[in-house]
């Protein structure tokens, strides 16, 4: 009938329609991009997966180019991007690779299915970019890598904070705060990224970006760039009583709730006021202070240590945290915005340079004659005790912005800086161009180093503005357990000694501690009193808390087994319940086992015999498994065994590439031998001096530098005894900052880091100043400094000298006559090696050996005309004189010899030239042979009489 549809129009009308309103989007998720994931469809305002059952390359081609990522690279089953929630929209999916959409292929039909979530299909699409942070301090920094191929490092020059605020928020870590340069977190390697990204910076992923090509660029892994993102997306203070005096609240993707007081303290707070332009932290209450808060309670913890610009610098943690209420949300007390102080380049809020804010614009302090009366002001007025030292930043730390204060005097009854009588003027005094700097007595801090974390490892105390150690006499598990409190970090599992986690460096601090273990903090406990010790670092302390933690994966493999964590000093294993999908890839890539992993269902590495630490582990994308929620810590977590965690790997632990030397002098775990290096010399034991020290290369001041100083270099890098002590840029003038001056080493010293000397980082010289040494070479095994040099006690005809190897040399010195009973002493001039000094000419003899052959041939011509001059005077007289005792035709100064402790050290010294005096030789007794060896080096400690 006219105007009537027939039925498979009406059909093919109604199945347009379900198209059109019922599968409105496609999308790939847990992936890393829009272009790798798992499948999932919306329909009917729904998102739903798809079944993996009979899911191809085909299927896939579909979804990539329906997406607009490319053609299909891979086909993913069995959840391989996680298991999804919702229902299961399609299953049986078979395309042809024509259609322009998935639900255009022939499928069962809308939610007809028999599979579940662990089924879900997914794909990746060549156009899928990777991205990734590596090497960072947290899992929310690191160096910025992108994959599409391969992976693949980023020039710092193409790369801004637009581009890295997409990735933060594409790795779901919160905004982008800071993108240093120049490999900060070391360089990467392999090929480096040819596209510059131009993002607006609201993008949800780098996919969606501009990019510029340069394939011409000059770049190095030496640019490599990177970024250190929040993770947090925000931070606020609310419900108080002034705008800096509130509760603490942070927003995790995009949620906002209040932050747990369990772990909440005085650094984390000086972080948040300096953030938020509140000036310093007064105090950081907890039990709900300014009310009770709405919302979620975040249980992270944040571990500052109050010099960081943003919390979000700070390391977190959430594995295993305990449970809060709004009856414990975290507050601060900040000191306000008006004329707030901060320190800068310390180890700690009250330490470093001083600058002000005024007017909303931080500003410097310049003083020529900063005091302790200046520092003890300002030492109160930020709540950080008495001033321990007043002192001017080295020019490298000296600031560059506009200057707030001038020429400050106190009095010490002023309550604020601007009390004290000063200029604010910026054209009065301009010769004044000194910052301040202060160290106050609350800057003393601890820490352990060199464990895995920050709960154990060698302790180390911050004192008078530099980190010394602790010495392990009567070093006991009360006086470590002061350490674990202090450092929230439980209680002591372990008190360690004799180095256990390697020696340190400079001052040892604290020896014959003796706490009972109610002390607050170390240095409160009774002992020797600061720098008063009779130790060296081998003897250093060392603590292991019950809050140290540690993973790895039970079985015959590295990179497979039972999942157990190290807790409160003992390994158990992790449960399985609800444990997110992203997990086990977490897990592989955090023990170098590859970026991919998934749970292992038959349990084939055996049940766990320790504790069951935790359960309900709950990972969000490019986490470590320590920043995780999950329940409290419970040794008793899982109902039974067969909930135990097994995991397997899709890679294998890489074998190192790098030895820690070469990580040096970044690695924690290097020593004093690796953070020193001589520079611009012929060989690795001569030239510039340089020290690493706060995060990079410098120079030392040739003020006082002597012989004893260049001894201590030179043994501690393993290249015998100083030849020489050079200053004045002798092996040409560094550059960065000239780290230490006015060293007084004694010599016996085994670093330089245990000689007494001006503060490191407080030199005030230039670099044409910069000190230099010429060791003697290679330490390698030589004759005993006690061996006397004598005549052989076999045939008394010759004198020994210690040569090359385990060889001796002989040399017949003396006439034949002359026996070892009637040989008292000779008299010997000696005279050192001249210095070596860098080669003008590779391969050329140097001059001092030159020299020393030219005195040789000298003195054996010397001798030869002395011979013949003493054999024609014996013939003038010979017939007017009877012969006398052969002896007596030979007479030798006998000289009284009182070896000194100096003179020993410079006879010993390889490549000093030997000078006989020979006084009426007889002129037989001469001949050539007489000057041999002369020049061999010779080591001498002591002749008997």
């Amino acid at each position: 009938m006219k105007g009537h549809l027939s039925s498979p129009v009406l059909w093919l009308l109604l199945l347009t329609i379900q198209n059109i309103d019922g599968a409105e989007e496609l999308r790939l998720v847990n992936g890393g991009s829009p272009c790798a994931g798992r499948v999932e469809v919306k329909h009917q305002d729904q998102w739903g997966t798809v079944c993996d059952d009979d899911w191809d390359m085909a299927d896939a081609g579909v979804v990539c180019k329906q997406l607009g990522c490319g053609a299909a690279v891979s086909v993913h089953h069995n959840a391989h991007f996680g298991a999804g929630s919702g229902p299961i929209w399609l299953d049986e999916v078979a395309c042809r690779g024509t259609e322009s959409a998935l639900w255009q292929c022939r499928n069962r039909g809308w939610g007809v299915h028999n599979c579940g979530h662990g089924e879900d299909a997914g794909v990746t699409c060549s156009g899928h970019i990777a991205l990734q942070l590596v090497g960072g301090d947290t899992a929310y920094s690191g160096r910025v890598e992108v994959r599409h191929d391969t992976w693949a490092t980023i020039c710092d020059a193409h790369f801004d904070l637009k581009a890295a605020s997409v990735i933060c928020n594409g790795l779901q870590c919160g905004t982008a705060l800071s993108i240093p340069g120049e490999a900060h977190f070391r360089e990467g390697h392999g090929p480096i990224w040819t596209e510059e990204f131009q993002c607006v910076g609201n993008e949800s992923h780098l996919f969606y970006c501009p990019r510029i090509s340069h394939r011409n660029q000059t770049c190095s892994h030496a640019n490599d760039a990177s970024a250190i993102c929040s993770r947090h997306t925000g931070f606020r203070l609310v419900n108080g009583s002034t705008a800096c005096s509130v509760g603490v609240e942070i927003q995790v993707l995009g949620a906002w709730g209040t932050l747990c007081d369990s772990r909440w303290d005085l650094p984390d707070a000086n972080v948040l006021c300096h953030q938020l332009n509140c000036g310093f932290a007064e105090s950081a209450p907890g039990g709900g202070y300014f009310g009770r808060g709405t919302g979620s309670v975040w249980t992270d913890t944040f571990h500052c240590k109050g010099t960081e610009t943003h919390l979000g610098h700070c390391p977190v943690t959430a594995l295993g945290a305990s449970q809060c209420s709004h009856d414990n949300d975290a507050s601060v007390i900040c000191s306000g915005r008006s004329e707030s102080l901060r320190l800068l380049n310390g180890e700690s809020w009250c330490d470093g340079r001083v600058e002000i804010s005024l007017r909303g614009v931080w500003s410097r302090v310049l003083d020529d004659q900063w005091d302790m009366d200046d520092a003890s002001m300002l030492c109160t007025q930020l709540q950080c005790g008495v001033a321990a030292k007043a002192f001017n930043p080295p020019k490298s730390e000296q600031g560059t912005g506009p200057v707030g204060l001038r020429s400050v005097h106190c009095a010490g009854n002023e309550t604020r800086l601007t009390l004290c009588d000063n200029s604010t003027s910026e054209t009065a005094q301009a010769g004044i161009a000194q910052d301040v700097g202060v160290v106050c007595s609350g800057s003393r801090q601890i820490r352990l180093v060199n464990g895995t974390g920050h709960c154990a490892g060698r302790v180390e105390i911050y004192y008078n503005g530099s980190w010394g150690t602790v010495c392990d006499d009567s070093w006991d598990l009360s006086d470590s357990n002061v350490i674990c409190k202090q450092l929230r970090c439980g209680r002591a599992i372990n008190a360690t000694v004799s180095a256990h986690y390697g020696q340190g460096s400079g001052q040892i601090w604290l020896d014959d501690v003796n706490c009972s273990g109610n002390e607050s903090d170390l240095w409160s406990c009774p002992s020797g009193g600061w720098g008063q010790h009779n130790c060296r670092h081998k003897e250093d302390a060392g603590v292991l808390c019950s809050e140290f933690t540690d993973l790895r994966l039970v079985s015959d493999n590295d990179c497979a087994g039972r999942l157990e964590v190290f807790y409160n000093g003992t390994w158990g294993s992790v449960c399985s319940n609800q444990m997110s999908g992203v997990t086990p890839a977490i897990v592989c890539k955090q023990l170098n086992c590859g970026d991919g992993g998934q749970i292992a269902s038959d349990f084939a590495y055996g049940e766990g015999s320790g504790p069951t630490w935790m359960d309900h582990v709950v990972c969000s994308e490019h986490s470590s498994l320590w920043q995780c929620p999950s329940e409290p810590w419970d040794p008793k977590s899982c109902d039974n065994r067969a909930e135990e965690t097994h995991i397997s790997c899709t890679g294998k632990k890489a074998k190192p590439t790098q030895t820690l030397f070469v990580e040096c002098p970044n690695s924690t775990s290097c020593t004093d031998h690796e953070k020193l290096r001589v520079v611009g010399g012929e060989d690795r034991c001569s030239g510039r001096v340089e020290v690493w020290y706060r995060g990079s290369w410098g120079t030392v001041c040739d003020d006082s530098w002597d012989m004893a100083d260049a001894n201590v270099v030179c043994k501690q890098l393993g290249c015998g005894s100083a030849v020489s002590a050079l200053g004045e840029a002798a092996f040409g003038e560094g550059t960065g900052p000239i780290w230490v001056e006015t060293l007084n080493c004694r010599g016996t010293e085994s670093s330089l880091w245990d000689c007494p000397a001006k503060a490191w980082g407080e030199s005030n010289c230039g670099h044409m100043e910069d000190a230099a040494v010429n060791c003697s070479g290679l330490t390698e095994r030589t004759e005993s400094p006690n061996t006397p040099v004598k005549a052989s006690p076999s045939s008394h005809q010759g004198l020994h000298f210690p040569g090359a190897g385990s060889q001796r040399r002989s040399c017949p010195l003396l006439p034949p006559q002359l026996s070892q009973d009637n040989l008292s002493l000779l008299h010997f001039h000696f005279h050192p090696a001249p210095p070596r000094h860098p080669l003008t000419d590779s391969g050329r003899v140097t001059v001092p050996v030159v020299v020393c052959i030219i005195l040789g041939a000298l003195l054996c011509l010397v001798l030869i005309i002395l011979g013949a001059q003493v054999r024609s005077a014996r013939a003038q007289r010979r017939g007017s004189r009877r012969p006398l005792d052969p002896f007596s035709e030979a007479v030798y100064e006998e000289i009284v010899y009182n070896l000194m402790r100096e003179k020993q050290a410079m006879f010993s010294r390889p490549g000093a030239c030997l000078i006989l005096r020979v006084v009426n030789l007889p002129s037989s007794d001469i001949s050539t042979g007489t000057c041999c060896k002369l020049l061999v080096p010779l080591h001498l400690s002591s002749v008997p009489p």
